[in-house]
Parts: C-alpha cells; structure tokens; sequence
C-alpha cells in the first residue's frame, strides 16, 4: 500500500495549535513494513485547483495578497510561501486518490482540507484538497461518482458547500455540533454530536451512515480521519478513546471493502496537547489499513 507524504510539510507557525511536526512524526512512527511504500507528491497545478477555487481566490494565494481580513478568515500566519506548500499537500491528495484506485486503498500523511471553500479558505485551510482530487479525477474520467466520509471533529463546511448541488459527489460529516464552524452548509448526510458524545453512542451512529454513503455506489471513497475527536484534544469535545477511534477506523475500511469501493484516506486535523498523542492515532489509522 502506498503512503504518501513529504518532509515539507512541516511548515513554521510559531505559536500555532496546528503541529505541521505531526506529519514527520507519524512517518517515523510508522514501522518499515514491506507492505508499505513511501511516495512523495508533486505539486498540484494552477489550473487543477481552478476545477474547485475561483480564478480571483487563487490569483490572491498566488500572488500574496490576500486582505487582512481574508488572513484572519484563515486564521493561518499566511506567507506567500505557503501557496506552494498546499499544492504540494493537495498533490498528494490526488496521488493518494490515484493508488487508491490502483491498489484498492492508499493512505495520504496530510490533506483534510475541509474549510476551504471555493472562493476563500478558513479554519487553517486554504485550498479544498479533497474537492480538487475529486475534480481532477472526474476531469480526466478516472472516476464518475464519488464519497467523502468525514470523521473530523469539525463540519466540513466548505466541502459541503462546494458539492451542495453535485449529485455525483455525496458528503457526509459526522462532527461536533457545537463547535466551530459556525455556519454549517447542509451535506448529504450531516451527523451532529452533543458534547461529549463517547464512543458508543459515535459507533453506533456511524455504523447506521456508513450504508447510506455506500448506497451512493461511489467509484472512490475519501476518509478524512481526523484526530481531533478525541477526548484529550485542545479543540475537540466528543470524548473518544483510542480504542474508540481504532473502531471508527474499522468500521469505515470494512464498509469500504465490504463494497468493492477504493479508499482514499487523508488524516485531517488533530490538536492533542501531546503532539504524540495525535500521532498515535493517525499512525493507528494508518496500520488499519493493512491489516
């Protein structure tokens, strides 16, 4: 199985609750295993990302000029630099869909994207890696239909948004309902969580989704499998276990498998105040899928 991942990645934000470390971290945890292959991403084009985000959006990342407000929107420390890095981590979304499809299921050290939407990032997002795979994989007829199964703690406000009136593309998030962001566009399949929901009352509720995201009869399915459900993460509240979340991640490959769909799985947010903590769970993501 490939494992697609690049050192850099890792980006500067000091002071920052997002721990960019994380991503070189979870590739040195993971053990050498002959079943899994290191490949490295290009760079995303300019003109893959137009399928997805306006021309003026990306004329401003491009450029470096994106307004004080769109800066604070993001909520990122935004240097022009960073335009390439994204591309970069959006590349490997798209080569992670492409082994996805080739091998049955690949994995993706970064992406989860899931707060940009097409004409502005927020919530640390700048691009939609996720909408611009799917695009690009529709564009050059890889793929016709598509699922996205989001288990990051937070909506997936801007993926809702961009496919809210596609119907070859069904969105589900389950998230914490009280929580950022604010304002929560309606997907195919939104699943909001009280506060401190646990991992019984997740499990079940997400064994009852899983069958109608497959009833969509995707020709690729993407996971975003963040870590931030769980109980010691700094922007989370739905108090998941480690074990919980190994179930989560279960659950989600064996309905994949059990429907013959590839899967593509990117990892998301994660915030624990041990950044090891949010590794070990991604890297447990990881093994899942070899096992």
């Amino acid at each position: 199985m490939k494992v697609v991942y690049s050192p850099r990645y890792e980006i500067a934000l000091p002071g920052h609750i997002w721990p960019t470390a994380k991503y070189r971290l979870i590739a040195e945890r993971l053990p050498p295993d002959a079943a899994l292959t290191f490949v490295e991403p290009r760079p995303v084009s300019w003109d893959d990302l137009a399928l997805v985000h306006t021309a003026e959006y990306l004329d401003k990342l491009r450029h470096g000029t994106l307004t004080p407000t769109e800066v604070a929107t993001l909520e990122l420390p935004w240097l022009p630099a960073f335009a390439d890095t994204f591309r970069l981590m959006t590349g490997g979304t798209c080569l992670a869909a492409d082994a996805a499809l080739e091998d049955g299921a690949a994995a993706h050290l970064g992406g989860g994207l899931h707060h940009a939407f097409a004409n502005h990032g927020e919530g640390f997002c700048p691009v939609n890696d996720v909408a611009v795979a799917v695009r690009v994989l529709q564009a050059r007829g890889a793929i016709r239909r598509a699922a996205i199964v989001d288990l990051d703690v937070h909506h997936g406000n801007g993926t809702a948004m961009i496919f809210e009136r596609d119907d070859t593309v069904f969105t589900c998030s389950m998230h914490q309902q009280h929580n950022y962001p604010l304002f929560k566009p309606k997907g195919d399949l939104d699943i909001g969580l009280e506060d401190g929901a646990g991992d019984a009352q997740y499990l079940a509720l997400l064994a009852e989704a899983l069958p109608r995201v497959m009833a969509h009869g995707p020709d690729l399915l993407f996971y975003l499998a963040g870590a931030d459900p769980f109980e010691g993460d700094r922007l989370g509240g739905l108090s998941l276990t480690k074990p919980g979340l190994r179930e989560r991640d279960r659950l989600v490959i064996a309905s994949a498998r059990a429907a013959g769909v590839p899967l593509a799985v990117v990892l998301a947010g994660g915030y624990a105040a041990d950044v090891q903590e949010t590794v070990a769970i991604h890297a447990a993501t990881v093994a899942a899928l070899i096992e």
